[in-house]
């Protein structure tokens, strides 16, 4: 069994990308493999400008990070090593160290922090990719796209830079694994310089819930779950609630709190339920009409969307990003245009009006589920990728494959031939 090394870089706030480096942990060491992880966290950032200063200088090459790594590998003696994210605390250095170690890395990328400082190539309500060719983007470090500050901006953007002039991006990581097809085609054509066959997709998964709720027994509501902010589409979403008298459960908490509890003030259809943990939100999922999903940044997949699949429900979301990719229209759910509030409530009417479509949609859910994210699914995507890299780096001949799927996520609602869905990695 390979001996797998799993290293994260916590945030402050918590994460999507926290859940993944936890479930596919789990799922290795259900699997029989030995399983260590190394974590950093950005809580041992110091506070005020010079601890701001020290972690800037640091996330271009910290020593410690590149230490604690050494020590790690010559402990456990992983075969390869995953990396969820480096930001900023690990650093690049700990691709250096795997690298003299001959150890073989691969790295989820959950977002485009590597093309964009902002991760999100979203900005002022709209998509924004100047970025994404440029060695140093000066017109992300004006527009303040990290933390809204020119000077983090630029710090962000000049870790990348340098390791894209040094070659780390290129050299330090066998395989990037990205979450949609969009981001395999945007990290493919950027300043990156990426091998073609460095990038591959694969997708996120969850557990099984169980059989889903019959359509009888859901209430007829739309259901948000997220960060409240802007980038959420939540002003899209209030605007086609109000007008047109949708019912609406809101989920979560952010910055756009408030705008969220003056529309439950002035709209009796909608209502707020503050945040959730992962029990309430399975609950609200199972008993709602349909989940909303309105981002007008590029998400990569996010958790809720799976959650949706796997529970039997419908999902309305923006052709932007994972979810415009993984809801495939009249089919597993339906799509409108990023900021298109009344395409947004023509949806949603439509889903609430009539019963037949939801259910109709919500069972092709399940079955994008039971066909791309199931564990065991995932699990052999996975061990596939590792047995490729690390056949790669013994200098064998790779005979592992992995499924890809040919167009935006062809055809979910079917299994695709096995034919058709295997190739090298």
């Amino acid at each position: 069994m390979l001996r797998i090394l799993l290293l994260h870089n916590f945030y402050q706030q918590p994460g999507g990308e926290d859940a993944v480096f936890r479930a596919e942990r789990d799922l290795l060491r259900a699997q029989g493999h030995p399983v260590e992880t190394l974590e950093f966290h950005n809580q041992q950032i110091g506070s005020g400008f010079w601890g701001k200063l020290k972690a800037g200088l640091l996330g271009f090459y910290n020593p410690g990070s590149a230490r604690r790594l050494r020590e790690a590998l010559e402990d456990f003696r992983p075969d390869i090593i995953h990396i969820h994210n480096l930001f900023p605390v690990a650093s690049p250095a700990v691709l250096w160290a795997a690298r003299r170690a001959g150890v073989p890395v691969v790295m989820t990328l959950h977002n485009y922090r590597l093309i964009c400082p902002g991760a999100l190539l979203y900005t002022g309500g709209q998509l924004y990719e100047k970025s994404v060719h440029q060695l140093f983007p000066w017109d992300a470090v004006r527009r303040r796209l990290y933390r809204n500050s020119a000077l983090q901006t630029a710090a962000v953007a000049a870790i990348t830079g340098v390791h894209k002039l040094l070659g780390t991006w290129q050299t330090g990581v066998a395989r990037y694994l990205v979450l949609t097809e969009f981001a395999r085609r945007r990290f493919l054509d950027s300043s990156l310089g990426l091998q073609h066959s460095q990038v591959v997709y694969k997708p996120n998964f969850i557990s099984d819930p169980g059989a889903p709720q019959s359509n009888s027994q859901r209430a007829g509501h739309l259901l948000f779950v997220g960060r409240l902010s802007p980038e959420k589409g939540l002003h899209t979403l209030l605007a086609a609630a109000a007008m047109h008298a949708l019912p609406l459960v809101v989920v979560g908490d952010g910055p756009l709190r408030g705008e969220v509890e003056a529309c439950v003030a002035t709209t009796p259809s909608v209502h707020y339920h503050g945040p959730a943990d992962a029990a309430a939100v399975a609950a609200a999922m199972r008993h709602c009409r349909a989940l909303v999903m309105p981002s007008e940044c590029v998400e990569g997949m996010p958790m809720v969307v799976l959650e949706a699949f796997a529970t039997g429900t419908p999902v309305l979301a923006s052709r932007r990003g994972g979810p415009g990719e993984m809801v495939q229209p009249g089919v597993n759910g339906l799509l409108f245009e990023p900021g298109d509030t009344e395409g947004l409530a023509q949806a949603a009417h439509a889903l609430l009006t009539d019963e037949v479509l939801a259910a109709r949609l919500g069972a092709a859910g399940r079955a994008s589920y039971e066909a791309l994210y199931m564990p065991a699914i995932n699990y052999a995507w996975l061990l596939a990728i590792y047995e490729t890299v690390v056949a790669e780096a013994r200098g064998e001949a790779p005979a592992a494959t992995v499924p890809i799927l040919h167009g935006a996520y062809a055809a979910q609602s079917r299994l695709i031939p096995a034919e058709d869905h295997l190739h090298k990695v």
